[in-house]
């Protein structure tokens, strides 16, 4: 690890997301009293929607200052269970005042996977401020961690890892899952200020542990969300004691 990584290791994953939703307050402080507004990208998952839930409670963080955007979609409809959108939209938006003009889903009734990430590479040129090297930048990157080291729909051997220097969005089709997604590119979230994972579970310690240290490496090399390591910003793991334990 270096020194702009953190590790926060809490009982179980009810924690994580109590620990992460006071990390996003305070990013969400900060960054309006900064500029104005605050941009997230959401991840999907189950800790994530713990979050949300703890945030959708707060009375202390003005949401209407809020821009909210998504790391990754599954190529299925807005309102699909599956849906990392609807997820979104039912523990956290429809229960705060962020205008809808504030929201930005993917679009996935945009007629092909691939048009889908070109436009939301445009909504992001449009809403977001440059980073120095032209990309741009979140205040906040919610991600979470697969068993098997993926972040976002950033798996291992996907066409997504071949991205182009800076591209923003790509599409991919996920092997293991039978299903095209789009998603942000490890360039993309590694000019945030913040990335944050979620981690909780047992079934993600040897995950974390090559992620974090190094270890259990295989031939293939580092799992896809080792490449998660931000420009000029902070690297935040909040994970329960089951995925790192020790």
């Amino acid at each position: 690890m270096n020194e702009s990584t953190r590790v926060q290791v809490v009982s179980d994953a009810d924690e994580v997301a109590v620990a992460a939703s006071r990390m996003v307050l305070e990013a969400a402080r900060n960054a309006t009293a900064r500029s104005g507004m605050f941009r997230i990208a959401l991840a999907g998952g189950s800790t994530p929607r713990r979050l949300y839930a703890l945030l959708a409670q707060s009375h202390d963080t003005d949401f209407s200052r809020w821009q909210v955007f998504f790391g990754d979609e599954r190529w299925v409809a807005p309102d699909h269970p599956d849906s990392n959108y609807r997820m979104a939209r039912e523990a956290l938006l429809d229960h705060v005042p962020i205008p809808a003009q504030q929201v930005h889903p993917i679009d996935t009734t945009a007629g092909s996977p691939e048009r889908a990430a070109r436009l939301y590479a445009l909504t992001l040129q449009r809403k977001l401020a440059p980073f120095h090297n032209g990309l741009p930048r979140f205040d906040v990157v919610l991600l979470g961690l697969g068993a098997d080291g993926h972040t976002a729909s950033l798996f291992p051997g996907s066409s997504a890892l071949e991205a182009a220097p800076g591209e923003l969005v790509v599409a991919t089709w996920v092997a293991s899952q039978r299903t095209w997604r789009v998603t942000l590119t490890a360039a993309a979230i590694n000019a945030a200020a913040c990335v944050t994972f979620l981690v909780a579970g047992a079934d993600k310690s040897v995950a974390l542990a090559r992620v974090l240290d190094d270890a259990g490496q295989t031939q293939e090399g580092p799992p896809p969300a080792a490449r998660i390591r931000p420009t000029d910003g902070e690297l935040v793991f909040v994970a329960d004691r089951a995925a790192r334990p020790g």
